[in-house]
Protein backbone atom coordinates (compact mmCIF):
# COMPACT_ATOMS: atom_id res chain seq x y z
CA UNK A 1 0.00 0.00 0.00
CA UNK A 2 1.26 3.64 -1.05
CA UNK A 3 2.17 5.70 2.19
CA UNK A 4 2.71 2.42 4.74
CA UNK A 5 5.85 2.17 6.28
CA UNK A 6 5.03 -1.50 8.12
CA UNK A 7 4.19 -4.87 7.03
CA UNK A 8 1.54 -7.04 9.13
CA UNK A 9 1.70 -10.73 8.34
CA UNK A 10 1.72 -13.88 10.33
CA UNK A 11 4.06 -16.63 9.36
CA UNK A 12 3.47 -20.14 10.49
CA UNK A 13 6.03 -22.18 10.27
CA UNK A 14 5.04 -25.80 9.83
CA UNK A 15 8.59 -28.18 9.57
CA UNK A 16 7.28 -31.51 7.65
CA UNK A 17 6.35 -34.93 9.21
CA UNK A 18 7.98 -38.04 9.83
CA UNK A 19 9.45 -38.70 6.37
CA UNK A 20 11.40 -42.11 5.28
CA UNK A 21 15.17 -41.22 6.21
CA UNK A 22 17.77 -40.76 3.50
CA UNK A 23 20.07 -43.31 2.22
CA UNK A 24 23.77 -43.40 3.75
CA UNK A 25 26.38 -42.44 1.27
CA UNK A 26 24.13 -40.55 -1.43
CA UNK A 27 22.82 -37.24 -1.86
CA UNK A 28 19.75 -36.90 0.31
CA UNK A 29 16.74 -37.01 -2.13
CA UNK A 30 14.63 -34.11 -2.08
CA UNK A 31 11.65 -36.51 -3.40
CA UNK A 32 11.70 -38.58 -0.36
CA UNK A 33 8.12 -39.52 0.92
CA UNK A 34 6.32 -39.17 4.16
CA UNK A 35 6.02 -42.62 6.79
CA UNK A 36 2.66 -43.71 7.29
CA UNK A 37 3.29 -42.24 10.31
CA UNK A 38 3.89 -38.99 8.83
CA UNK A 39 0.96 -38.58 6.53
CA UNK A 40 -1.18 -39.70 9.51
CA UNK A 41 0.55 -37.06 11.31
CA UNK A 42 0.07 -34.37 8.34
CA UNK A 43 -3.88 -35.25 8.30
CA UNK A 44 -4.15 -34.73 11.85
CA UNK A 45 -2.43 -31.27 11.56
CA UNK A 46 -4.73 -30.49 8.73
CA UNK A 47 -7.74 -29.10 10.84
CA UNK A 48 -5.14 -27.16 12.92
CA UNK A 49 -3.87 -25.33 10.36
CA UNK A 50 -6.60 -24.57 8.38
CA UNK A 51 -8.16 -23.13 11.90
CA UNK A 52 -5.94 -20.30 11.65
CA UNK A 53 -7.60 -19.56 7.95
CA UNK A 54 -4.52 -18.92 6.04
CA UNK A 55 -4.34 -16.81 2.70
CA UNK A 56 -1.44 -18.91 1.18
CA UNK A 57 0.28 -22.63 1.48
CA UNK A 58 3.65 -21.83 0.56
CA UNK A 59 6.43 -24.67 0.96
CA UNK A 60 10.10 -25.96 0.03
CA UNK A 61 9.57 -28.34 -2.99
CA UNK A 62 11.07 -30.93 -0.97
CA UNK A 63 8.09 -33.76 -1.35
CA UNK A 64 8.19 -34.07 2.16
CA UNK A 65 7.40 -30.43 3.15
CA UNK A 66 4.30 -30.80 0.52
CA UNK A 67 3.10 -33.52 1.73
CA UNK A 68 3.13 -31.85 5.39
CA UNK A 69 0.94 -28.76 4.35
CA UNK A 70 -1.25 -30.25 1.42
CA UNK A 71 -4.13 -31.94 3.38
CA UNK A 72 -4.26 -28.34 5.38
CA UNK A 73 -4.27 -26.57 2.03
CA UNK A 74 -7.03 -28.35 0.62
CA UNK A 75 -8.76 -28.13 3.88
CA UNK A 76 -8.50 -24.44 3.56
CA UNK A 77 -9.54 -24.24 0.01
CA UNK A 78 -5.78 -23.33 -1.35
CA UNK A 79 -3.07 -24.76 -3.55
CA UNK A 80 0.30 -25.14 -2.27
CA UNK A 81 3.19 -22.85 -3.65
CA UNK A 82 6.32 -23.86 -3.73
CA UNK A 83 9.38 -21.74 -2.80
CA UNK A 84 13.48 -22.69 -3.86
CA UNK A 85 14.36 -20.62 -1.03
CA UNK A 86 12.21 -22.90 1.79
CA UNK A 87 14.23 -25.84 0.80
CA UNK A 88 16.28 -27.38 3.74
CA UNK A 89 19.74 -26.75 4.54
CA UNK A 90 22.33 -27.21 2.04
CA UNK A 91 25.13 -28.95 4.58
CA UNK A 92 27.70 -30.19 1.75
CA UNK A 93 27.20 -33.07 3.81
CA UNK A 94 26.10 -36.35 2.25
CA UNK A 95 23.35 -38.57 4.38
CA UNK A 96 25.22 -39.86 7.07
CA UNK A 97 24.45 -42.21 10.62
CA UNK A 98 26.63 -39.88 12.28
CA UNK A 99 25.20 -36.43 10.69
CA UNK A 100 24.05 -35.21 14.54
CA UNK A 101 28.34 -34.53 15.07
CA UNK A 102 28.30 -32.73 11.52
CA UNK A 103 25.76 -30.64 12.67
CA UNK A 104 26.75 -29.68 16.08
CA UNK A 105 29.66 -28.50 14.75
CA UNK A 106 28.24 -26.56 11.96
CA UNK A 107 25.70 -24.87 15.60
CA UNK A 108 29.43 -24.37 16.86
CA UNK A 109 30.59 -22.03 14.19
CA UNK A 110 27.54 -20.66 12.38
CA UNK A 111 30.31 -19.89 9.29
CA UNK A 112 31.92 -22.81 8.54
CA UNK A 113 31.01 -24.49 5.30
CA UNK A 114 31.91 -27.27 3.64
CA UNK A 115 32.45 -27.52 -0.05
CA UNK A 116 30.07 -27.39 -2.24
CA UNK A 117 27.28 -26.55 0.82
CA UNK A 118 26.40 -23.27 2.88
CA UNK A 119 27.07 -22.46 6.30
CA UNK A 120 24.40 -22.07 8.79
CA UNK A 121 24.46 -18.00 8.68
CA UNK A 122 23.54 -18.50 4.85
CA UNK A 123 21.03 -20.32 5.47
CA UNK A 124 19.99 -17.53 8.41
CA UNK A 125 20.07 -14.79 6.17
CA UNK A 126 18.37 -16.49 3.15
CA UNK A 127 15.58 -18.38 5.76
CA UNK A 128 14.88 -14.11 7.01
CA UNK A 129 15.11 -13.07 3.57
CA UNK A 130 12.72 -15.94 2.45
CA UNK A 131 10.07 -14.79 5.21
CA UNK A 132 10.37 -11.18 4.59
CA UNK A 133 9.13 -11.51 0.99
CA UNK A 134 6.51 -13.71 1.84
CA UNK A 135 5.55 -11.36 4.30
CA UNK A 136 5.67 -8.33 2.08
CA UNK A 137 3.91 -10.49 -0.65
CA UNK A 138 0.82 -11.29 1.72
CA UNK A 139 0.42 -7.85 3.84
CA UNK A 140 -2.12 -8.55 6.20
CA UNK A 141 -2.24 -11.97 5.03
CA UNK A 142 -1.56 -15.94 7.52
CA UNK A 143 0.97 -18.02 5.52
CA UNK A 144 1.45 -21.54 6.15
CA UNK A 145 4.94 -22.44 5.56
CA UNK A 146 6.08 -26.18 4.97
CA UNK A 147 9.66 -26.30 5.65
CA UNK A 148 12.27 -28.49 7.62
CA UNK A 149 14.01 -28.36 10.68
CA UNK A 150 17.30 -26.83 10.19
CA UNK A 151 15.33 -24.12 7.78
CA UNK A 152 12.89 -23.62 10.63
CA UNK A 153 15.67 -23.53 13.63
CA UNK A 154 18.18 -21.29 11.97
CA UNK A 155 14.97 -18.98 10.71
CA UNK A 156 14.13 -18.67 15.01
CA UNK A 157 18.09 -18.25 15.90
CA UNK A 158 18.03 -15.07 13.63
CA UNK A 159 14.60 -13.77 15.40
CA UNK A 160 15.97 -14.02 18.88
CA UNK A 161 17.99 -15.92 21.38
CA UNK A 162 17.98 -19.50 22.63
CA UNK A 163 18.02 -21.82 19.33
CA UNK A 164 20.95 -23.94 19.11
CA UNK A 165 21.67 -27.40 18.21
CA UNK A 166 19.88 -29.44 20.87
CA UNK A 167 16.82 -27.10 20.04
CA UNK A 168 16.97 -28.27 16.06
CA UNK A 169 17.90 -31.69 16.92
CA UNK A 170 14.75 -31.96 19.32
CA UNK A 171 12.70 -30.47 17.05
CA UNK A 172 9.41 -33.16 16.84
CA UNK A 173 7.82 -33.91 13.18
CA UNK A 174 5.82 -32.09 12.40
CA UNK A 175 6.43 -28.84 14.17
CA UNK A 176 4.00 -25.84 14.31
CA UNK A 177 5.94 -22.28 15.22
CA UNK A 178 4.27 -18.83 14.53
CA UNK A 179 5.80 -16.01 13.73
CA UNK A 180 3.57 -12.07 13.53
CA UNK A 181 5.48 -9.30 12.03
CA UNK A 182 3.24 -6.54 13.97
CA UNK A 183 5.39 -3.41 11.91
CA UNK A 184 8.85 -3.75 11.24
CA UNK A 185 10.30 -6.84 13.18
CA UNK A 186 9.15 -10.26 13.67
CA UNK A 187 8.30 -11.96 17.26
CA UNK A 188 7.93 -15.55 17.63
CA UNK A 189 5.06 -16.63 19.10
CA UNK A 190 5.00 -20.11 20.10
CA UNK A 191 5.53 -23.50 18.77
CA UNK A 192 3.75 -26.52 18.93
Amino acid sequence: MAGRSFVSCEIVLVRHAESVPPSPGKPDDPERPLTAAGVAAAELLAHELAGMNPTAVVSSPYRRAVATVAPAARAAGLEVTTRWELREWDSGLEPTPDYAVHYERSWADPDFARPGGESLRQLTARAMAAVDRLAEEYDGGVVLVGSHGTFVSRLLAGIGPGIDWPFSRDMPMPAVHRLRKPEVSWVACHGT
